[in-house]
């Protein structure tokens, strides 16, 4: 779905660039534009990106670095 009219970005343009490490509403504005023009869609991309932070956050805590089980054999 179409997150700024003014500017094209999609929501999956948002999730796509949460999980290249963007992390905030400030970046984004910076980076795409969103919210620069109108100003309509700012709460709605502020939903996104946190939705999209949190899912990256918990794919991430989830991914575990280290083996859960080691063996001493």
């Amino acid at each position: 779905m179409y997150v700024c009219l003014c500017k094209g970005v999609t929501d999956k343009t948002i999730r796509r660039a949460v999980d290249d490490g963007l992390s905030s509403m400030r970046e984004l504005r910076q980076q795409y534009g969103v919210g620069t023009q109108c100003g309509c869609c700012t709460q709605c991309a502020k939903s996104v990106v946190k939705d999209a932070v949190a899912e990256r956050n918990a794919r991430l805590k989830s991914d575990t670095l280290l083996p859960i089980e080691v063996c001493y054999a």
